[in-house]
Order: C-alpha cells, then structure tokens, then sequence
C-alpha cells in the first residue's frame, strides 16, 4: 500500500486499548448523536449511524452507551446542541493537519485549538487548503496473530476492499466509503474481530520525517489536541521514519 503510515498504526493500536478508553466512547457518543439528530434513530436507514454503531462495536463499547447516544440525537434523552467544525493547519516539516470537532461552544473550541497550534509553533490554515489532499476511505485493522493473510486477502477484496497491508503485527485494509460495511460485515460472517474500524480521511501522499526532534513536536502536537475534550478526530500524513519512532518509544 502506497503511503502507508507507522505512526497512524500505532497510535490506533494504543488507542484501542490504553486508559483514553473513556475518552474515545465519549466522543463516539457525540459523533453518534450527531448522526441520529441529522438521519434518524433507525440503523437500518441511516448509513452515518450504522457505520458509527460499527465502530462503536469494534471499540468495544457498551450498547447502553450507543443507546444512549441515538436517544439524545432524535430527543428522546435531554442532551446538549452540539456543531461540527474542521479546521486545517500545518505542523513541523510541512505535515499537513485536519482536526474535526464537536462542540456545544464554537467560540471555546476555536480558541482553544487556535491555542494549541500556536504552543507548538504553527498557524491555522484557509478551509479547503489542506483538505483537498485528503480522501474519505473506510479503514479496518485486523490483528494479523489471528488470521491467514491469504485468507484474509480474499475475504475483504472480494467484499470489495481496495487494499490491504501488514505491518507492525496489524493488517489495514482500506476501503472506498460505500463499501466499508461489506466488508466489515463479511468479516463479521468469517469470525474474524476488528481491532477497530471507521470511515476516515486518509491523504493522497505522506510527509516523511527523519528528524527526531521534529517528529516528536509533531506527535506531541497530535496528542495534544487528541486530549482536547471538544476534538474527535485528527487526521494527518504524518510517517514517521521507523528508526527515529524506535528511539521516541525507547525515551517514553
């Protein structure tokens, strides 16, 4: 797979399974409630809420959670307004930065990303400058100890996967948006667990960064507003060369 990303893998790994569980059901919730405010309650008739219950499966998150968050999106559970917005920027090294939020209070969320930017040196981009080089694809990771590769290979490209590739113990298959749930479902048919899945942004091309200093900047920046409690989502193409991710992991 062209472009591929160790540090987007690994922080995915991490993510599945550190102590910021809390933190991503939480923010599942509001992207949940979002959907079923915009397309309705019912799974079945809503695409954005299906593919976000199957993330929340393969996150493991408790249905009563789920639940919870369709009830507050259709009204039927008192619950905060929350609005979408993106913003776009550059870090270090000319990598490119989306951030996606979700918030009740706009003017905070601003400040408070314009904020983060400016701590770590960088400056806010003009909406659609960074973008436009980013495509929404579906994206499954599959733990490689548990399956053939052969066989994993032909379950997802003739449920219509466009690729697939292992690294670091994680197979990634990438999907065209309308066709990440048959695949996800023709996993689920196979018995074969996710350790997470999502329809996301991923760039036309990476940033590849040697320098240790820089990189770890950047990966700071990134978690930084990861922990921001109105952020979901920050995409980048940002890859880390292997040797200088090796000696960031060795200092933490």
């Amino acid at each position: 797979m062209s472009g591929h990303s160790k540090w987007k893998t690994i922080a995915h790994k991490k993510g599945a399974a550190d102590a910021r569980r809390g933190k991503i059901f939480s923010k599942l919730s509001k992207e949940i409630s979002i959907a079923a405010r915009a397309g309705g309650g019912n799974a079945d008739m809503n695409p954005a809420l299906r593919t976000l219950m199957a993330k929340a499966k393969s996150s493991n998150m408790p249905s009563d959670n789920v639940d919870r968050a369709v009830k507050k999106g259709t009204g039927e559970l008192d619950g905060i307004q929350l609005d979408e917005v993106i913003y776009e920027g550059y870090a270090g090294g000319g990598v490119a930065l989306v951030v996606k939020v979700l918030t009740d209070n706009k003017n905070r969320a601003a400040s408070e990303v314009r904020h983060i930017f400016t701590k770590f040196g960088s400056n806010l981009a003009a909406q659609g400058a960074v973008t436009r080089n980013f495509k929404r694809k579906g994206q499954i990771m599959v733990d490689a100890a548990g399956v053939e590769e052969d066989k994993l290979m032909s379950i997802v490209l003739d449920a219509g996967a466009e690729d697939m590739q292992q690294d670091e113990g994680i197979y990634e298959i990438i999907t065209d948006p309308a066709a990440y749930e048959p695949v996800v479902a023709a996993l689920e048919k196979a018995g074969i667990k996710t350790s997470g899945s999502e329809v996301t942004l991923i760039p036309d091309s990476y940033v590849s960064v040697t320098d240790k200093a820089v990189a770890g900047n950047i990966m700071r920046f990134i978690e930084t507003l990861e922990d921001n409690e109105d952020v979901q989502n920050v995409y980048s193409n940002l890859d880390v060369d292997e040797a200088v991710l090796k000696e960031l992991e060795q200092q933490t």
